[in-house]
């Protein structure tokens, strides 16, 4: 009887842990990303404008502190999964960047509710106006700071949902996870929508305090609704992270730098993993593979086979690791000035809001708000996705009698190539822009809407979201192809890092233009006044090295070689195909 009554408690206990996770854990998981994504993207639009007349900032370093923001907003991320994966695990980075974020969006609307907080109005009279104090400087910049530590910890979302749903026993496991990604990337692009016509529409019109005050609230409720199912969750302990591997693998093989290397085909000689068909490192990048040398067979590998140290040796499997993160190093590189390019936005708002920004022009309709227009660029998104998936490629198929689709590597390559032509054509638009405000005696005003309408901004707004369509999801495709399975995690955190890179080289870009041009005494091509400066040339400048990237990516995609998916599209060689069916039939 006791051992019924015992094996009666061991199975409800197992059954109560197998109740933890699932589709009931779906709603409020993504409802605390997209509820923090209103909120935080809901800042960005308007943010230049807030930083440029409440707090009198020139318009260069209220750039400068929006590209370093978003540089920091990109690289916590990383950070984010080391400490999740090794540390504190994906509940607790995700509740605590909940925290972070709320906290963040607080202490922003108290910038705007408190007056002193910010500098005071400007005596028109005297024309004198009081610069902004230290302490009110640095309240702003840790509101940024704390909005940045929280979207890192918020990071950890996408694959905290996975944990819940990538259940073993489940044996629809791959389908729950497709109807989880899809719900999630979907729920995501609705955020972006809200936070860039709703939010941006209620700043507009209501002002900063209930502009601030709403995405505030937004991310209360996203907390609140991420901890209230905290009984639900499938919370796994963390384990050793694969950035702490990449350590292991550069100081074990600092340490070996003196033995001789081994030939590839010894048998013994290099630690694996077990059931591993890797048995030895590959040839590239050789001064790594001393890593894994096995020096004594005693004193190195513990009883059960693994190393005895991980500090001293390291597997095959993490040098190989390791040399896929340096090989596709040149190639990620050239999409560091594709988030250059991207992130320009405050310029396109300065100049919508000097446009008549009616639907028809001169009529007395409703009129699209400045920072709303980059919806336009998402919706294109939406929009080319669907076209190419659904009509463009099974269209081509039909006409060629065979299936047809365009490589990860290529799609990066047009993605590129359309986003120089979007900046050509935005200095185009810009130099028209300037004439006209000259021609019109504007140029002292730039408050002044022009006779010039706003859809002169749409061409460049389409091309860049079909090269957005085009560039990111073809890296992330790309990663994901060229990376092992174990290494999925830095494949979707590369991306990021990527956008980080781009913000901080935007602003030395920025940096420079404005410090050269100003030299002598001249007027700064990136001036407050957009009328009086020159952001054509400055546009001009940017897409001379979206010209010069391009023609670097060709040479690193070439130097590259062909991809995984490159292989299966032409067939590759012979021995190739062979290779593939043994390996299938295996």
């Amino acid at each position: 009887m006791e051992m019924k009554s015992r094996g009666s408690s061991s199975g409800r206990g197992q059954m109560a842990l197998r109740k933890k996770g699932g589709f009931i854990t779906m709603p409020f998981i993504i409802v605390n990303e997209a509820l923090a994504k209103v909120a935080s993207l809901g800042l960005g639009p308007n943010m230049i404008l807030y930083l440029i007349r409440d707090y009198r900032l020139r318009i260069a370093i209220a750039t400068k502190i929006l590209l370093l923001s978003s540089a920091a907003s990109n690289l916590t991320p990383l950070l984010a999964a080391f400490l999740a994966d090794s540390y504190l695990g994906r509940f607790l980075s995700i509740g605590l960047g909940s925290i972070f974020t709320f906290l963040g969006m607080t202490l922003m609307w108290l910038t705007a509710m408190i007056p002193q907080a910010r500098p005071p109005p400007c005596n028109h009279t005297t024309e004198s106006c009081v610069p902004t104090t230290t302490w009110q400087f640095t309240l702003l910049l840790s509101c940024f700071a704390l909005m940045a530590i929280g979207g890192g910890g918020l990071s950890c979302s996408l694959a905290f949902g996975a944990d819940q749903v990538n259940r073993k026993d489940n044996p629809n496991n791959q389908r729950v996870l497709e109807i989880f990604f899809s719900w999630y990337y979907a729920s995501t692009g609705i955020a972006v929508i809200i936070a860039f016509t709703g939010i941006v529409y209620i700043q507009d019109h209501f002002g900063w305090k209930l502009g601030f005050g709403v995405p505030a609230s937004l991310s209360f409720l996203s907390a609140f609704f991420f901890f209230v199912a905290s009984p639900l969750y499938v919370k796994q302990k963390p384990n050793t992270s694969m950035f702490t591997g990449f350590v292991q693998v550069m100081v074990v093989s600092f340490k070996n730098r003196k033995l001789p290397l081994p030939p590839l085909n010894s048998d013994g000689m290099y630690h694996h993993n077990k059931d591993s068909d890797l048995i030895a490192p590959s040839d590239k990048l050789r001064f790594l593979n001393k890593a894994c040398i096995i020096k004594d067979p005693q004193e190195d590998i513990a009883s059960d086979g693994s190393a005895s140290n991980p500090w001293n040796l390291c597997t095959a499997e993490q040098v190989e690791e390791l040399k896929a993160i340096i090989k596709i190093i040149p190639l990620w590189s050239t999409n560091i000035m594709m988030s250059v390019n991207a992130n320009q936005g405050s310029f396109p708002l300065l100049q919508a809001k000097s446009l008549d920004r009616h639907i028809i022009p001169t009529s007395s309709t409703f009129q699209i708000p400045a920072a709303s227009l980059p919806v336009i660029m998402i919706l294109t998104i939406f929009l080319w996705v669907a076209l190419y998936d659904r009509i463009i490629l099974p269209l081509a198929s039909k006409i060629r009698g065979k299936p047809v689709r365009i490589n990860a590597k290529n799609r990066m390559g047009i993605g590129l190539c359309l986003y120089f032509l979007h900046l050509v054509s935005a200095a185009i638009v810009e130099t028209i822009r300037r004439s006209k405000a000259i021609k019109e005696g504007h140029i002292e005003d730039d408050d002044q809407v022009l006779d010039m309408s706003v859809l002169w901004l749409f061409p460049q707004l389409f091309m860049a979201g079909i090269a957005e369509a085009f560039n990111a999801i073809g890296q992330q495709e790309f990663y994901y192809s060229e990376f092992p399975k174990t290494m999925s995690s830095i494949a979707s955190s590369l991306f990021g890092v990527g956008m980080a890179g781009g913000n901080l080289v935007a602003t030395a870009v920025f940096s420079i233009v404005d410090d050269v041009s100003s030299r002598g005494g001249t007027q700064s091509w990136v001036c407050d006044n957009i009328n009086k400066g020159h952001y054509d040339r400055y546009y001009w400048i940017l897409a001379s090295m979206g010209g010069g990237n391009l023609v670097y990516f060709l040479w690193c995609s070439w130097a590259y070689g062909p991809t995984s998916d490159e292989a299966s599209i032409n067939g590759g060689s012979e021995g190739e195909i062979v290779s593939k069916e043994e390996e299938f039939t295996e």
